[in-house]
């Protein structure tokens, strides 16, 4: 099992327990062990291999006994003794919101419910409101939860939410009304996919901006409508596909705004750590804010609280509880990467392959959002389901970069493929062809069943050809659509040391792969990544800013990433692996 598995049976494992009623100390240091081996940018399994699981905070003997059962079998006995004694419709209960374990086991507890459907059942004959700690507002929240269970997706991915979320920013940003507005959340943290969107406002007149609030364009159900916090559901259509999810609205006071923005970013994890931290110095820190017994410290923004407890400003991306307050101590934090940094982008696609505009659109579209080179990735031979590169078409598509960089001015097209890594590890093209290019993109589409040494093999022989250049989305996940291919990303990130391949961090909002904990990996080895959108059309080269976010949360700064070099520094390092390929053939 890779350190993902781990955490999910862990998490599992804390949630029946606790529908079981057990120890809440015993509860918690799973949930906390899945979140530490969840975000753990090492291989767990080197851990259990070297003895080294107890010197990974929190994870005591019983823990450790548990992991290394899992890692070495795949299996965990005290995790299907768990499922056996808990009805699985318990667990599918806990997606309705605000049911939580305790309300959950009080349902099966006082009226047998182990079923979504009995639970509707239960509410329709008002059994539930009777009960201690429900009543009937608790009872009818219920139903609706059920009724939109099946229409409402649990989470969605980040693209997604940022157009939800922009839509209800844009339609109360300019109400005379509103002081300051921001989304918070994991959608401010810039998580990969999000559950719902939290909206902060500032005002001394909130009653306008919730009525415009409850009945904005998409609203399909109006949860909750209060004088300071409403709630809705709303559906929308992004890029084809109709999302549905939740948004929350809060309103404070001026004075309370940085308070509850920080609050309501978090993570949870981060605004323990910062409340610790304010009571170091005999203060209390909370959304509405800091105070001790003889003073309130009045802070005008977010930077103005980190100020107050001897801090530097910590970023959004940062704020998870993976060490940022020790590095702000230490004065050691990062100075992360911006998307102006950005001076160009390689793998995009054409209508030579699955692309849907031309060699010229893509250059020209990459030159007006400022970019200074672009570099394209179309696919190779064997990929004829995404109508892949002949070698004559690779000719004739270089014929037309050429004719294309003797027009263009200050801009720099790059020729490149993204080159399919066959099964057993060779590339899609003999070695005359891939001298061709500027650079290659190796990349995996086919035979995702391997197994996780066949597949790291695999990648790892095409690491060690001297055309592969960079390696794409290194695990060929879709996100909330398809799990990645198994493959052990710490052998490939160690590879990539050894041949100074670039690692892609695709930024098409679909990937987002590298993960942002492998990311921080990276950095650790000193691994060079590589931002690239996968563009398929000219509006997709703008993704290049998901990849930046990704970046952030993996804490790197603008020399760690590949295309933040100017087009003379990358044409000079191109030149030089182009070089090292012919003496080698």
């Amino acid at each position: 099992m890779d350190n993902q598995q781990v955490s999910a049976a862990l998490a599992e494992v804390g949630t029946l327990m606790e529908l079981l009623g057990e120890n809440p100390f015993k509860v918690n240091a799973y949930a906390n062990a899945s979140r530490t081996i969840g975000q753990l940018t090492d291989e767990i399994a080197s851990h259990v291999n070297k003895g080294t699981l107890g010197e990974i905070p929190g994870i005591g003997p019983t823990l450790q006994e548990k992991i290394s059962s899992l890692v070495k079998t795949g299996k965990l006995e005290f995790l299907e003794e768990l499922r056996a004694k808990v009805p699985s419709g318990l667990v599918k209960m806990l997606a309705i919101q605000g049911l939580g374990p305790k309300k959950v086991k009080a349902l099966y507890d006082q009226l047998q419910i182990d079923s979504l459907e009995k639970l509707k059942s239960a509410c329709d004959e008002s059994k539930v409101a009777e009960l201690k700690g429900f009543g009937a507002k608790t009872q009818q929240k219920i139903l609706e939860g059920i009724e939109f269970l099946g229409s409402v997706a649990g989470r969605v991915r980040l693209d997604e939410a940022d157009s939800v979320a922009n839509s209800l920013l844009n339609l109360l940003k300019d109400m005379k009304e509103v002081i300051r507005i921001e989304v918070c959340g994991s959608l401010r943290r810039r998580r990969e996919t999000v559950k719902d969107i939290d909206v902060l406002v500032s005002s001394k007149n909130p009653a306008p901006i919730m009525e415009k609030f409850v009945t904005a364009p998409g609203v399909i159900q109006v949860l909750g409508h209060g004088e300071t916090k409403s709630s809705i559901f709303v559906e929308a259509l992004v890029n084809g596909s109709r999302i549905k999810m939740q948004a929350d609205l809060r309103v404070v006071k001026d004075e309370e705004f940085p308070f509850a923005l920080a609050y309501f970013t978090g993570s949870k994890e981060h605004n323990v750590a910062m409340r610790s931290r304010a009571i170091e110095y005999g203060l209390k820190l909370n959304e509405y804010g800091l105070t001790g017994e003889n003073k309130n410290i009045k802070c005008k923004t977010e930077e103005d609280i980190y100020k107050a407890l001897d801090l530097p400003y910590i970023a959004p991306e940062l704020r998870e509880d993976t060490g940022e307050i020790n590095a702000a101590l230490k004065a050691t934090l990062p100075t992360l990467i911006e998307s102006k940094q950005i001076q160009g982008v390689f793998h995009n696609h054409t209508t030579y392959s699955d692309g849907a505009n031309s060699l010229e659109e893509m250059a020209n579209k990459a030159k007006s959002l400022g970019l200074k080179y672009l570099g394209f990735g179309d696919h190779s031979q064997s990929l004829t389901v995404a109508n892949g590169l002949s070698p004559e078409r690779v000719k004739k598509q270089i014929a037309e970069i050429d004719e294309l960089n003797s027009k263009m001015k200050g801009f720099r097209i790059f020729k490149g493929i993204e080159c399919d890594i066959l099964a057993d590890g060779s590339l899609d093209y003999d070695d005359e062809i891939l001298s061709l290019f500027d650079y290659v993109v190796g990349s995996v589409h086919t035979h995702f069943q391997m197994t996780r040494e066949e597949m790291t093999q695999r990648i790892i022989k095409a690491m060690n050809h001297p055309a592969i250049t960079m390696l794409g989305h290194l695990t060929g996940r879709l996100l909330l659509r398809r799990d990645g291919y198994a493959v052990n990303q710490e052998a490939v990130l160690q590879e990539a040391v050894k041949t100074k391949t670039l690692i892609e961090i695709n930024a098409h909002p679909m990937r987002l792969d590298l993960d942002w904990i492998h990311c921080k990996r990276a950095k650790e080895l000193g691994v060079k990544l590589v931002i690239n959108p996968d563009a398929h059309s000219t509006e997709d080269l703008e993704y290049y800013e998901y990849g930046v976010s990704v970046a952030r949360r993996g804490w790197l700064e603008k020399d760690e990433i590949f295309n933040t070099l100017t087009t003379i520094e990358v044409e000079a390092y191109f030149s030089e692996r182009r070089k090292a390929f012919t003496k080698k053939k």
